[in-house]
């Protein structure tokens, strides 16, 4: 039977999703916990691969068990195993066939910063404090829409067959105190958001305008983009499926 997992996860005490040799990771830790607690081999498949220090308020997974321990009462028990940087909300059975990563149709992030020094927000947005111009960043943002090769926004090496992603929201908008860049696709290329982030906020500056930040994107060279803001600023928040995956209609 398949299961979806759906936690959170604080990412600075993390070095990414991903397992990785001699490195903490998320993925390593929730399968050593459920792998132990049903007393058998677990292996979870996530979303994504966020990197070293990126947050996510919503994450997704799959993993396959036969085991009858599968409900409410395991979810408390996980959360009592993890570490306070690790919360699960929900376990639930999905169709045999769905897969977190593949089936996943629209990923949220969002990139929070800061103007203002703030103690409490040292490690969960990035301080910036010069003037930006939104207004012009929004204009920038929405050639995105009607984009689809990004790989000038690609970390170099990066072993994908196609750079091409379909974004269906990028927008700028202050929230409380900070300045925050929302952007939905269907997929993501490794460091995309922290590049595109880097990017916006030189055209934000008046460095490049609208017309240089078009060349960017057609340029599909990483070295003509903005170089990538700190990852601590980074959140996966969101990341839809069809609901043919599920085998009731409460998603």
């Amino acid at each position: 039977m398949r299961f979806f997992i759906e936690l959170a996860y604080n990412g600075k005490s993390f070095h990414g999703w991903q397992i990785q040799p001699n490195a903490e990771s998320v993925e390593g830790t929730l399968e050593r916990a459920l792998s132990l607690l049903l007393k058998e081999p677990v292996d979870v498949v996530g979303a994504g691969r966020t990197d070293t220090g990126v947050h996510a308020s919503f994450m997704v997974g799959h993993f396959d068990s036969l085991s009858q321990e599968i409900n409410e009462d395991l979810v408390h028990r996980l959360n009592s195993f993890l570490p306070n940087t690790v919360v699960v909300y929900r376990i639930y059975q999905v169709q045999n066939e769905a897969h977190a990563r593949f089936d996943a149709s629209v990923r949220t992030y969002h990139y929070k910063i800061s103007q203002q020094k703030n103690p409490f927000l040292v490690d969960w947005a990035y301080e910036f404090k010069p003037t930006l111009d939104l207004d012009v960043m929004n204009r920038a943002a929405q050639l995105l829409l009607s984009h689809r090769n990004f790989k000038c926004f690609s970390r170099s090496n990066t072993d994908v067959k196609t750079y091409n992603c379909v974004i269906s929201q990028a927008q700028w908008v202050v929230r409380d105190d900070l300045i925050l860049f929302i952007v939905s696709a269907d997929r993501f290329l490794r460091n995309m958001v922290r590049a595109l982030v880097g990017t916006l906020i030189e055209v934000g500056l008046g460095k490049i305008d609208i017309h240089d930040f078009k060349n960017i994107l057609d340029s599909e060279n990483r070295s003509e983009a903005g170089a990538s803001v700190p990852a601590h600023g980074l959140y996966l928040v969101d990341i839809k499926y069809p609901k043919n995956i599920y085998l009731d209609d409460r998603h």
